[in-house]
């Protein structure tokens, strides 16, 4: 696999692990209280809040996380 399709890779599993946990919380937390509004207006409401949140905060919060884990400095190529 070329570097450059592992980091694609990376990013998109970085970007997973915001994302998911990110739409159930919503959903849990705000899905009764949003399920009068038309469905256009819920998805708004959904990506309004959550694209924001996964850019600035989410994907940043996880790529610090996994700065400090250690990695095998053998490695010739680093992702």
């Amino acid at each position: 696999m070329k570097l450059k399709t592992k980091a694609k890779l990376l990013a998109s599993l970085k970007i997973w692990l915001v994302i998911y946990p990110s739409i159930t919380a919503f959903l849990y937390f705000l899905g009764g209280p949003i399920a009068h509004l038309p469905l256009y207006l819920r998805t708004l409401l959904l990506t309004a809040t959550l694209v924001p949140w996964v850019v600035f905060v989410g994907v940043p919060t996880v790529e610090a996380i996994l700065d400090r884990i250690p990695i095998n400095k053998n490695k010739k190529q680093q992702i």
